[in-house]
């Protein structure tokens, strides 16, 4: 039974130059389903949020019929199977199970960098926190350039250097953005969107950091205009993509040329899941992690990445044998075998986010950009 009204706008709560916000808005115009997106200023949004879904985040979505949701992800195959036409999820398993692996990576490594050339730039964090100081604080009482110090120094402190950004590894963290920059470069080169000429779960993924920071942020845009400005094309095609207009279907199997995101996502991603496990499960609130030319510094555990994990998994455990079996082969060439599954036995509670989209008790982690 489709419990979707979708007579009215569905409201999108969330900052305008919110990372997740920005993705789930990407999501809805692709999809062609009428939003909202609407600011509330603290502290009443906080209040609301935990009230309605158990959590603060950007962004929640308010449904027609009154209920809230979170969790971009979860928000998103909840419309899937809710609105079966002119999907952006491969019907082809193996296809979708690597969409699925590439948004996970987009949403949980590239925050972190995307968090960087906001604040650490003083361009970045003077448009940044004045912008979010005029947009959520509005209802505070004090001189805005008095918020705009707690905006900077709080993000900093919970994002950057207090998130793993060290002076030492700042050319590293960049660099790491410049080759991703090359590979979609290339990837664009040949065809408008991840999996081909149709966006995917992929591709609205990779809108988190790209849309409201990278392609928005001054010194990534102009690094991004100077040297990827086919990755700037785009941002601009999905922005504009309906997917109910688009005839082309997703190549065939996984395009050759998507191979070095997925091999980064085996040599540092997953390593770096392994160890937030391990942080977790020594009860480390921060944690170094370093893997070739990749250090981090005192980084911040996540609960929800442990989550992440066990979703990635689950996700494999679902398919039926014959394509289990190719996506093993896949997997082992790009070095993501054995570090998804690395770690036996998770630190997870019970049914863990069990309840989501619609209630987040027991998300461990929230982010607010």
């Amino acid at each position: 039974m489709n419990d979707l009204d979708l007579s009215k706008p569905i409201l999108l709560y969330g900052s305008s130059i919110s990372y997740f916000t920005g993705k789930m808005e990407n999501y809805f115009r692709v999809k062609e389903i009428s939003y909202e997106q609407k600011v509330l200023s603290y502290p009443r949004f906080e209040r609301t949020m935990k009230q309605k879904v158990g959590i603060h985040q950007m962004p929640a979505v308010e449904l027609p019929d009154g209920r809230w949701m979170t969790d971009t992800t979860k928000m998103i195959q909840w419309f899937e199977s809710k609105i079966p036409e002119n999907k952006i999820i491969p019907e082809d398993p193996v296809q979708a199970f690597f969409a699925f692996l590439l948004e996970d990576w987009a949403d949980e490594w590239w925050w972190r960098t995307a968090m960087h050339y906001r604040w650490h730039y003083s361009e970045g964090a003077h448009f940044a926190s004045r912008h979010l100081a005029e947009e959520l604080l509005s209802s505070i009482p004090l001189p805005i350039w008095i918020k705009k110090i707690f905006l900077t120094r709080r993000q900093r402190n919970g994002y950057t250097i207090g998130d793993g950004i060290t002076k030492e590894n700042i050319k590293t963290v960049e660099d790491d953005f410049l080759k991703l920059l090359e590979i979609l470069s290339n990837i664009f080169d040949k065809r408008k969107f991840l999996f081909g000429n149709r966006p995917s779960i992929a591709d609205i993924g990779f809108s988190g950091p790209f849309f409201r920071h990278f392609a928005l942020d001054p010194v990534p845009l102009e690094i991004i205009r100077q040297k990827a400005p086919k990755v700037l094309s785009w941002v601009t095609n999905l922005w504009n993509a309906r997917v109910s207009k688009i005839d082309d279907d997703f190549e065939k199997g996984i395009p050759k040329d998507l191979e070095p995101l997925l091999r980064e996502i085996g040599k540092v991603y997953l390593p770096y899941l392994s160890a937030n496990v391990d942080a977790v499960r020594q009860n480390k609130t921060k944690f170094d992690f370093k893997f070739g030319n990749v250090f981090l510094k005192n980084a911040r555990y996540s609960l929800y990445r442990i989550w992440c994990l066990k979703e990635l998994r689950d996700r494999y455990n679902k398919l039926e044998e014959k394509d289990k079996t190719q996506v093993e082969i896949l997997l082992k060439k790009f070095g993501c075998w054995e570090p998804l599954w690395r770690d036996k036995n998770l630190p997870l509670i019970d049914n863990q986010e069990e309840d989501l989209p619609f209630r987040a008790d027991r998300k461990m982690l929230g982010v607010n950009e």
